[in-house]
């Protein structure tokens, strides 16, 4: 595991923090850009090294010349760099890139892209994501006070990163991998129980509109990507099941999941920060980070406690396509507590509209586009499993298995794809279906027919007049690239 440190502040900092931020990240916020953090920060009597509680007078670690470099003396700049060149380790490269990131676009910045240059050999000037690549593409060999540098740095921009950074604290991702993605705590505003209307009132919603649907408990609900997509997250109750579903917009996946481990209750939100371009979440008790893709702690406090959120399932589809099924279903209302433009398509349209990524990944996988969508299935212990969305529309029910491995059984499913293109995964317990009859039927090999309900599959009754029920299972779709990021020995069907 890599192991973790803690915030060191100093508001000589803010004096460097009026420059590059993530890519039009801040639009979807409803607090203030860095820039009024800035401000506000230089305007304050700036401390020595000396003077700040915060930095260890007797550390030989050198974090406290990455302070003197980012104060604007150049004596002490001069003086901090000489000693970084002296001390040079490669667990230093990714925190001079990290201030070279966050820092002015002027001579100091220049002056660290040097330092990199002449330090390591590499020659890729000011590009931040070739020098991010290749870090990664390198061995993990941490600075010794790296994430007390990360909380340090961070902290400028939002004090209460820094609660996420500590030497107590373990991790199972490498630290040089989280990246900030431009906005504060929660700035990505979460919605909590929001209001909801009836089919007939959701006149603002047209037939194609994309909708991730849910139903639990008899009750349906659809929850618009418009609106999703500018608050990434939706804290709900459907029939009684208490939820958070989480959509990365920059991967591409929406994924539902229970609130309650062995009866304790998570409370999440957006920390601000990312993880091979997937969000990353954070409980508001421990300030622990959590992977949106795995569902369970990866930095902090709770890492190693045996802690998972159980995934269900949700299909993507259309407005037309869910409310044909599900008549009485509701869907979110307008009224969301937040001002912004919920049009279809608005949000993250440059993003969408490009195979480009907004934030750099150490690897990439050809076999598909980047953000070709691809059905990944949440059971089973085996080999992680994705299937091309555009396979799925071609070959509508697609039988498949999850290996055996020493750890569990296997497990066999059927994809069945509607004619919308909406994918929902069950188990087959050894059934084999060949045939659509309509959108809410069909037939397994044996001649029997079977009814298709968002939890289930249901059987006819066999010669005794009693029903099969087959159960449906945790799966969700996603970009490509986002989902090989996180699991790189993901088998592929295509």
């Amino acid at each position: 595991m890599f192991k973790r440190h803690r915030f060191v502040g100093s508001a000589l900092l803010a004096l460097v923090l009026l420059g590059t931020l993530a890519a039009g990240y801040w639009l979807w916020s409803d607090q203030p850009a860095p820039q009024s953090i800035a401000k506000s920060t230089s305007e304050s009597t700036p401390q020595s090294i000396a003077q700040s509680p915060l930095v260890p007078s007797n550390s030989q670690s050198g974090l406290e010349d990455y302070v003197a470099l980012s104060n604007g003396n150049i004596e002490k700049r001069a003086a901090a760099l000489q000693l970084i060149r002296r001390s040079w380790s490669q667990g230093q490269a990714v925190m001079l890139l990290e201030m070279a990131i966050l820092g002015r676009r002027d001579q100091a910045d220049a002056t660290m892209y040097r330092l990199l240059t002449n330090a390591t050999g590499q020659q890729f000037g000011n590009d931040a994501d070739q020098w991010y690549h290749w870090i990664w593409s390198q061995p993990a060999a941490p600075h010794p006070q790296y994430a007390q540098f990360k909380a340090w740095l961070y902290g400028h921009v939002d004090p209460r990163f820094a609660e996420y950074f500590s030497d107590e604290k373990e991790a199972t991702i490498r630290l040089d991998e989280i990246r900030w993605g431009g906005v504060l705590r929660d700035g990505i505003p979460p919605l909590k129980n929001p209001e909801t209307i009836s089919v007939d009132a959701a006149t603002y919603l047209d037939a194609s509109d994309v909708v991730f649907g849910v139903e639990f408990g008899g009750q349906a609900r659809a929850y618009p990507k418009r609106i999703l997509a500018w608050h990434e997250m939706v804290k709900d109750v459907v029939g009684g099941q208490s939820i958070n579903g989480v959509y990365c917009t920059l991967c591409g996946s929406m994924i539902v999941y229970e609130t309650e481990v062995a009866g304790k209750h998570y409370e999440l939100g957006t920390s601000g920060f990312l993880y091979r371009s997937n969000k990353l979440m954070y409980d508001h008790e421990t300030k622990s980070l959590w992977s949106t893709l795995a569902g369970e702690p990866v930095v902090g406090p709770l890492v190693g406690k045996g802690i998972k959120l159980e995934p269900r399932y949700v299909v993507t589809t259309t407005w037309g396509k869910w409310k044909q099924l599900h008549p009485t279903t509701d869907v979110l209302s307008l009224r969301t507590g937040h001002r912004r433009d919920y049009g279809e398509g608005v949000a993250y349209h440059d993003y969408f509209a490009t195979d480009a990524l907004m934030f750099k990944v150490p690897q990439l996988d050809t076999r598909l586009k980047n953000k070709d969508e691809v059905l990944v299935v949440r059971r089973g212990a085996g080999q992680p499993l994705a299937i091309a969305a555009a396979f799925l529309n071609a070959n509508r029910i697609y039988h498949d298995t999850i290996e055996a491995t020493h750890a569990a059984t296997g497990l066999e499913f059927v994809v069945l794809t509607d004619e919308s293109g909406a994918n929902r995964v069950f188990e087959t317990m050894g059934h084999r279906f060949v045939e659509w009859l309509d959108h809410e039927t069909l037939t397994s090999s044996d001649g029997k027919q079977w009814s298709v309900a968002e939890d289930g599959l249901v059987s006819s009754g066999g010669e005794m007049g009693s029903a099969t029920r087959l159960a449906r299972l945790p799966a969700h779709r996603a970009f490509w690239f986002g989902w090989h990021s996180a699991y790189p020995e993901t088998r592929l069907i295509k």
